[in-house]
């Protein structure tokens, strides 16, 4: 309650939970079925239309109502970035405690691997997973995660290092504790502030990398619906029908900005550092 209480205190933290609270209601509405029309059923005879009254949004080249569709693809990309964050978040977590645990020979080895996935470009790693495993929703999550699996790693090293040798450590080990109860207890649980903050901005990044992987094709598949697959579906249509673009776009970019908002709030009422500079 004391975290949720800060949250509404802060002015970026009210918006950005506003904004994620209103697209996770959206998403769920969307995936109980509960849209104004069938999101993949087609209505020729209504194709193109306009914003109105019946297509809040209008139509597609299809005649599909792109509000309903939009309603299934926040849904859709949403499950993809949380899902591939809480891979990498798992991961990197395993990985970051290992190698400040072990240090030397396994520090030097797991980071140096760290350094080789960080040089890939996102779009470069997920084509050659497409070419291993073929395009979708499981090649997004794959890639994204493995690709953010890095930052998560550093993120948990650079500070589990420090805490290796606080004194709080050094006595669990002299009381005969097990390496699994010290790593858990001691370390992790002193880690959950900074993974908070990362996930919440990673989710943001995640969601635009799965944009652009949907976008050129190597995510999610039409006819289901994605922020991405509706991007690429309306590039053709740019000057006839505008708001096919313009709906999605504003939607990737709102989701962004809650993230955002919502982890630079957690980051200043997280970061004892930030609230002294603060008092």
């Amino acid at each position: 309650m004391g975290l949720l209480n800060a949250v509404r205190r802060h002015p970026s933290g009210r918006i950005g939970a506003a904004i994620i609270l209103l697209f996770l209601v959206v998403a769920a509405l969307g995936a109980i079925g509960l849209t104004p029309h069938d999101p993949l059923k087609q209505y020729v005879i209504d194709r193109l239309k306009p914003p109105s009254g019946t297509y809040w949004f209008g139509t597609d080249l299809l005649g599909r109502d792109t509000f309903s569709r939009l309603m299934l693809g926040i849904g859709e990309s949403f499950l993809v970035a949380f899902a591939s964050v809480a891979v990498a978040a798992t991961a990197g977590t395993v990985i970051g405690l290992f190698a400040a645990w072990w240090g030397h020979l396994w520090d030097g080895i797991l980071m140096r691997i760290m350094d080789v996935l960080l040089a890939f470009p996102a779009i470069l790693f997920a084509l050659l997973i497409v070419a291993i495993q073929g395009p979708g929703v499981l090649t997004s999550i794959t890639a994204i995660g493995i690709i953010y699996t890095p930052i998560f790693a550093r993120v948990v090293r650079a500070p589990a290092l420090a805490l290796k040798a606080r004194e709080f450590v050094e006595a669990a080990r002299t009381f005969g504790s097990s390496q699994r109860y010290i790593l858990s207890r001691h370390l992790l649980l002193n880690l959950v502030a900074p993974l908070t903050v990362q996930i919440t901005l990673a989710l943001a990044w995640a969601l635009l990398t799965e944009s652009g992987l949907s976008f050129l094709g190597l995510g999610t598949q039409p006819p289901a619906p994605s922020l991405g697959v509706m991007l690429a579906e309306s590039k053709s249509m740019m000057t006839r029908a505008p708001w096919l673009m313009v709906f999605p776009g504003l939607t990737i970019m709102l989701a962004i900005l809650g993230f955002n908002l919502f982890g630079d709030a957690l980051r200043d009422i997280l970061d004892p550092r930030t609230q002294e500079r603060s008092a």
